[in-house]
């Protein structure tokens, strides 16, 4: 009879790969279970909590205190973090395989969508991943910034936009309380930023902020929020859309309230425009922005837009697209390149074209169903995916990993690849030492930036 992972008599050994919400959701549930569970938490970068370190605006301290509930998760002794590990390339997916019974993905979205239309290609048309990542100190990102442009477009009306309206129009002084580091803060103390655009291609009940961030936009005493009365418009469907959701009502009273009020005369403007929908990036001989073209729509009765053929040109110098995230492949693992998703049955990963189950492989949060929901989303994501994991392995469906005899056995692996790994105590080390440069200018916490600091500041001991 062949040996099942549930006939086993060492625990469950799953690799959860990515150590953001998604993966670390998923390991809380495998823990609550019931199954005997041991779980290694694979991390590319050299610290966990991913989009909530590095997706999630300096000046959003309720946001980040979610970092405070993975926390709890990952002080559990069945899981063990191994950071600053890359899945297919440090490591390869059928290494992985010797040493576990399941691997679940769970690496997120960081890359961005693109905007086609013509100047794309033009300097000051930008991601925005890319100025996230800039603000939030990832390593991955640009340390320095142009931020010479006076009147700038952003495209999206979701709250990345929100984000990245209010970080350009507060000033560098406003956001110096928080976690930011010193090359950001310098950077923003040079900004010329003065008008700020957001476009959207539908009306107020279309956008998807959520209210609170809508309301957050207008606390800055340097920001005035500006909506044209005109763009205050709804079809049935929109009318609709209110009554069947609290939020989107919200966010339309809100947009109408910065609609009806008297301008408080705040230094700088953020324009929120609706029914604009992006037609061309204008640019100079030199390939720099100069200009935004978008076309007017309205309403078409169901919730969607017709074009009207009237087209405005928007003096800008920047443009920044935050028209969602896309996700990128793991070498060897099945790729919907259309989707930027794993392709999955909701769990399990399937291979392309077929459709097949491959054993052993599952997927959750945004590698799995594309960049959209909030945290409960996530949740309810790996509830899934969890569950069809515990049901293979109490169906004996999970074929025992070769190695897996060993908890220490994949560490030992990564040692003698001479990967610097970084632990769950070695976070510990580095949470420290951003608590102390920020508790010196008394902040609460300075982001380190350098990928190489941040392994220094978590292991001492390596040699890099």
């Amino acid at each position: 009879m062949t040996e099942t992972a549930s006939s086993a008599t060492t625990p469950l050994r799953v690799a959860v790969v990515g150590s953001g919400p998604a993966g670390i959701y998923a390991s809380d549930l495998l823990i609550k279970s019931g199954v005997d569970v041991s779980i290694d938490l694979i991390e590319r970068m050299p610290a966990p909590f991913g989009l909530i370190r590095y997706g999630v605006a300096p000046d959003h301290p309720r946001i980040k205190g979610i970092i405070k509930s993975l926390h709890s998760v990952l002080d559990k002794p069945q899981i063990r973090l191994l950071a600053n590990v890359e899945v297919g390339k440090d490591v390869t997916v059928e290494e992985l395989r010797e040493y576990y019974d399941a691997i679940i993905f769970a690496t997120g979205a960081v890359a961005d969508k693109d905007l086609n239309v013509p100047g794309a290609d033009l300097k000051g048309h930008y991601g925005a991943a890319e100025f996230v990542g800039f603000y939030d100190g990832n390593p991955d990102f640009e340390r320095d910034w142009d931020l010479t442009a006076e009147k700038i477009a952003i495209v999206g009306v979701g709250n990345v936009a929100l984000d990245i309206a209010r970080v350009l129009a507060k000033t560098a002084d406003e956001l110096h309380v928080t976690e930011i580091p010193d090359n950001v803060y310098s950077n923003l103390n040079q900004s010329a930023a003065k008008e700020i655009h957001v476009f959207g291609r539908r009306g107020p009940a279309q956008a998807k902020f959520t209210p609170l961030e809508l309301k957050e936009l207008d606390h800055s005493p340097t920001i005035e929020v500006i909506v044209d009365p005109e763009d205050i418009d709804y079809d049935e469907a929109s009318e609709q859309a209110r009554r069947d959701a609290k939020a989107v009502d919200l966010v339309c009273q809100t947009l109408e309230g910065y609609a009806m009020r008297d301008p408080k005369g705040a230094p700088h403007k953020l324009f929120i425009h609706f029914f604009e929908s992006p037609v061309e990036i204008l640019g100079d001989d030199n390939g720099n922005v100069t200009g935004f073209v978008t076309e007017r729509t309205q309403l078409d009765g169901n919730g969607g837009v017709t074009t009207t053929g009237e087209t405005k040109t928007w003096d800008v110098q920047a443009v920044y697209r935050a028209v969602g995230y896309r996700s990128d492949a793991i070498k060897d693992v099945p790729f919907d390149d259309l989707n930027a998703v794993i392709p999955n049955d909701e769990g399990h990963v399937l291979t392309e074209p077929n459709g097949e189950i491959v054993p052993g492989l599952y997927a959750t949060g945004w590698i799995k169903r594309g960049p959209i929901g909030l945290i409960g989303n996530t949740k309810s994501d790996a509830k899934d995916t969890t569950s069809m994991l515990i049901d293979d392995f109490h169906a004996g469906k999970l074929t025992p990993a070769p190695k897996r005899t060993s908890e220490e056995a994949f560490k030992f692996f990564t040692e003698e690849k001479g990967l610097k790994v970084t632990t769950w105590e070695g976070w510990h080390n580095l949470d420290a030492a951003e608590k102390a440069a920020g508790e010196a200018e008394g902040r609460e916490r300075k982001k380190i930036v350098e990928w190489d600091d941040m392994v220094r500041a978590s292991h001492p001991e390596y040699e890099i």
